[in-house]
């Protein structure tokens, strides 16, 4: 390998063998490569790659089934990958490129590792891509209804909720043929610890089909085709699900080998596989329908007639009722006429006696109204006494309180008098004058004393007690 840019000349000696480029690869693209020297085979993913010297493009084989199917989704959606643009029109599969497949949501696609002998799942949305020794695992389902299998491929493993279709030939206990048309909401119950459980079964669809035909032809069986004719769904959901210790019918059915969960059955119609058996049934629901007529014309004209009976009744009834309120309301009008003579008769004594009391009512009336009043006036007079009383104490309080306050002034006007004297006659005699006055005394004491030749005495009797501390001094 001579790796360019650059200008080689080869010598007659060497033959140019092959011209290699670049390969610019995506990040959801890859390329099988060859070591020509070692026989391995790895796949080079999401970088720009060059062939070395001893390496070459390894073509990876599908089955013609896997290679349908792709073809199929890169019709159905834009793929990168295996397939160019020329895929949707036709065009064969670039076998070097590695292979892409774009798992659907909620699906799941299994690979098997012929290598290691191991088995790979991916849960969709993903984007799957095949080593050089993987193979997916191709799901031959079943289809068409009554359901025949290997009539779905497929390559992902759709997780549900979904529903499938299926008819069932039964036969009843008086030998009548039913073809029921049932059809079941599934949906795999995924284990995290063992995903590759849902693969256990290749048909999941066929063999859920058989084992719920199965049951529901055993429950039909047991059953009149009269019987089942009217209780047709509770008989098929007791037969697919069962019932608990209670007597009640579960709401699911688990198949343990795959985690399949059927979680309802619709019966969509039930018809006789026999002609005559179908004609037979027409008659009887027409003959059902005439009697169901005739007993509602029935029930109707009965009811009609109840219903007239009951108005005759409570017309009767209604009368003597009648009858009952107006002998009544005719004593009513004899007693009234009677309280009225009576009221007649008495009422000028009622009238007078009615006037006495007014009038003696009317006397006690203004007597307590006339000791009201005089009650309020006492009132109003002590009131008024002891307003006055007030105002005379607050007048004589107030001439205490000013008199005080006029006592006070004159006393302050006369401290401040004296204050102002005294001030004025120490200002008029001066500190010197004031001074040599306080020492007078004691001067003209101590001289006397020095004349007469005694430095200090003192002189006190038996009452007063001796103060030695001014000798002392």
């Amino acid at each position: 390998m001579i790796h360019g840019p650059c200008d080689y000349v080869p010598p007659v000696t060497v033959e140019v063998v092959e011209k290699r480029r670049v390969i610019p690869l995506d990040e959801n693209e890859g390329v099988y490569v060859r070591d020509v020297k070692s026989g391995k085979v790895r796949a080079v993913k999401g970088e720009s790659y060059m062939l070395k010297s001893n390496e070459e493009l390894w073509e990876k084989e599908l089955p013609a089934v896997v290679e349908d199917l792709l073809a199929k989704d890169a019709r159905e959606g834009p793929s990168r990958g295996s397939y160019d643009k020329r895929s949707a029109t036709g065009a064969s599969r670039d076998k070097t490129r590695v292979v892409v497949f774009k798992a659907p949501h909620n699906s799941a696609v299994q690979i098997f590792d012929y290598k290691a002998k191991e088995a790979r799942i991916v849960f969709g949305p993903d984007l799957v891509m095949l080593g050089p020794d993987e193979q997916f695992t191709i799901l031959s389902l079943s289809g068409d209804k009554p359901k025949r299998p290997h009539v779905i491929k497929a390559i992902a493993l759709q997780l549900g909720p979904d529903f499938m279709t299926d008819i069932v030939i039964v036969e009843t206990a008086d030998h009548a043929r039913l073809s029921l048309k049932l059809s079941y909401n599934w949906n795999f119950d995924v284990d995290k610890k063992d995903p590759s459980k849902i693969f256990s079964v290749p048909d999941f669809v066929g063999d859920a089909c058989k084992a719920i035909a199965s049951r529901v032809r055993g429950a039909v069986a047991l059953h009149t085709f009269d019987e089942f004719h009217k209780h047709s769904a509770k008989l098929i959901r007791t037969a697919l699900f069962g019932q608990d210790s209670d007597g009640k019918v579960r709401n699911k059915f688990v198949f343990t080998a795959n985690s399949l969960v059927i979680s309802n059955v619709d019966i969509q119609s039930v018809e006789p596989v026999d002609q005559r058996t179908r004609d037979a049934l027409q008659k009887s629901v027409q003959l059902a329908i005439e009697i169901t007529t005739k007993s509602q014309e029935a029930e109707a004209r009965h009811e009609a007639e109840r219903r007239e009976q009951e108005a005759r009744g409570k017309l009767e009834r209604q009368k003597i009722v009648d009858e009952a309120e107006a002998e009544k309301y005719r004593k009513n009008l004899l007693t009234l006429q009677a309280q009225s003579a009576a009221v007649e008769s008495t009422g000028q004594a009622t009238a007078e006696a009615k006037a006495r009391a007014e009038a003696a009512a009317i006397e006690g009336e203004a007597a307590v109204q006339q000791a009201e009043l005089a009650a309020e006036a006492e009132r109003i007079k002590a009131e008024a006494d002891l307003e006055q009383a007030m105002q005379r104490q607050e007048a004589e309080v107030e001439h205490l309180r000013q008199m005080a306050e006029l006592e006070i002034s004159r006393a302050k006007d006369l401290a401040a008098i004296e204050a102002a004297k005294f001030k004025n006659i120490v200002t008029a005699i001066g500190p010197h004058t004031l001074q040599a006055i306080a020492q007078a005394g004691p001067d003209v004491q101590q001289k006397l004393l020095g004349g007469l030749g005694i430095q200090g005495f003192f002189a006190t009797d038996g009452n007063s007690p001796l103060a030695l501390f001014g000798p002392a001094q």
